[in-house]
């Protein structure tokens, strides 16, 4: 039996798996592989738990930025405070 025809990975080999998955890039026997694989073993499926997380936090960061002119004040705030200090 060849090395990929085998249905038992190696954590290694799960995390890239879990990796490819992230970007939608895993094959159907290698998303079944990783499945039986994070079924035994609790580090992949902790490093899967996280890895899912990041994607969904990338996905929809929920980020608000300020405009330019808000930036411009604390700017000059800023300035402003450390010639104070000078």
């Amino acid at each position: 039996m060849s090395k990929e025809n085998k249905i038992f990975v190696s954590c290694e080999n799960a995390n890239h798996i879990c990796d490819k998955n992230q970007y939608k890039e895993a094959s159907f026997w290698e998303k079944v592989k990783l499945n039986i694989h994070l079924i035994y073993c609790k580090a992949c499926r902790k490093y899967s738990s996280k890895n899912t997380k990041l994607t969904n936090l990338f996905k929809d960061p929920k980020v608000i930025s300020i405009n330019q002119s808000a930036k411009d004040a604390m700017k000059e705030q800023l300035k402003k405070k450390m010639s104070q200090q000078e």
